[in-house]
Parts: C-alpha cells; structure tokens; sequence
C-alpha cells in the first residue's frame, strides 16, 4: 500500500507532530491497514509485533475479569498509538487491545519505533509526553468507574470517542457501549435514553450522533475533562 508522503497528511496527531527528519526514517516502514470492528490486535501476555497510530479507527484497552466481565482502561484515536509496552521495557500487553471502532490505522513494526525512540530524537519526548497522557487516563477511569453514575460515565466515554475519532458521529452498538463500560445493556439503554431525551446524543440505526456538544460536556464529569487537557498538553 502506499505511504504517506508528508506527515502534514496524516489524521494521527502523533505523526503529524514529529519533525520532518524524523518521519523520513519510519516512513518506509509505516503500511496503512483497514482495522476491523472488535479485531484483537493484541492479546494478553502475547508479543507486541507492531503498533499502530489510528487514522480513523478507534482501539480500547479491555481488561476481562475471570468471570467474563469486562472494562475499557484506555482509549487509543487519532491522538495515540497502541503499543506502548514496547518502549516501557516489556513485550506485551496485560490486558486485550481491540478495535472499538473500524478504520484506517499506520502499523509499524514495533522493533524500528524502539529503536528511532532510543535514538533520543524528537520521538523519544513526543512519546513519553503520551505516556504520561495514557497514565492520566487510565487513572481517570477508575476514579470515574468506581464514583460516578453510568450516565455520567457515558457521557465522558462519548466524547473521549468522539475526540479520537475527530468526528460527532460514528457507528456505536448498545452492546459494544456495554461491553467498554462493564455495564449491562439494559442499564446502558436507559442511560443513553437520558442522554437522548435530554437532547445531546441522537441514536439512529446503530450511530451515534452528539448534536449539543456543549451540554453533554456540562453533564459529563471531570473526569473527561482532565483526560481531554492531559492529551491536550502532550
């Protein structure tokens, strides 16, 4: 497939912000892949082959308890990259990474990125700057999954998607908000009901639309807006 030939060009705010030098060597290797819904693209304890900068699509961290219940720790779009064990020191995930959403993404074999980030070049900063941000957000999650209402909750998940999605609409099922959210579908159903009647979210045929940004983000919680300024700042 062709590569990108400017970094200018890419929706992935990682690339894009890295200087010219810099892109030029990865580059060659970066191949632009079509991400399917729900596809794991890593597996607990497996190795970590390549990683990804999303274009359009969006990736969750999943942790799956014992007793097959599951929770998004993490959301990975257009500001991201999915891999960042590999520059941590480890060669795997502990928990799932899949495709929340389908899309475009940049795979890049995670053996060239460590080695451009030992370089200490322009990447190294940009990375652990996102690191940083992917930390805030992970501990931003359990604070708002153990305090916070599901409607609340889900009013932060909607627009962190949106956010990394670069868009106010997008395919979103009922079920796959439940699976992310740990909630059952039922207590989803009716906490999208009252994002709905409240006139911020519209729901038609599997798509999920924000028509009043402004007052979901007042009945969001705090929560979104520490993540949203901490990846802001990277």
């Amino acid at each position: 497939m062709p590569a990108l030939q400017a970094t200018a060009q890419s929706s992935n705010r990682l690339l894009a912000a890295l200087p010219n030098t810099v892109y030029q060597r990865l580059q060659p290797a970066l191949t632009l892949v079509t991400l399917a819904p729900l596809q794991p693209l890593y597996q607990v304890g497996c190795p970590i082959d390549y990683v990804y900068f999303p274009e359009e699509a969006l990736i969750s961290l999943v942790f799956q308890f014992k007793d097959g219940a599951t929770m998004d720790v993490g959301l990975i779009g257009q500001e991201g990259m999915a891999g960042l064990p590999v520059l941590l020191g480890g060669t795997s995930y502990s928990h799932q990474a899949m495709v929340q959403i389908a899309g475009k993404a940049w795979r890049l074999p995670a053996e060239l990125l460590l080695t451009e980030f030992n370089r200490g070049s322009a990447l190294h900063d940009l990375l652990l700057r996102y690191t940083q941000a992917m930390l805030a957000q992970t501990a931003q999650n359990s604070v708002c999954n153990r305090f916070h209402t599901t409607e609340v909750r889900l009013a932060r998940w909607l627009l962190l998607t949106a956010d990394g999605l670069g868009a106010d609409t997008f395919p979103l099922t009922h079920e796959v908000i439940s699976i992310m959210l740990g909630v059952r579908r039922a207590g989803i159903t009716v906490a999208a009901g009252v994002l709905s009647q409240a006139g911020w979210v519209r729901y038609y045929r599997g798509r999920i639309t924000i028509v009043d940004r402004a007052g979901l983000e007042d009945f969001a919680c705090e929560c979104y807006e520490v993540v949203r300024d901490a990846f802001a700042a990277v």
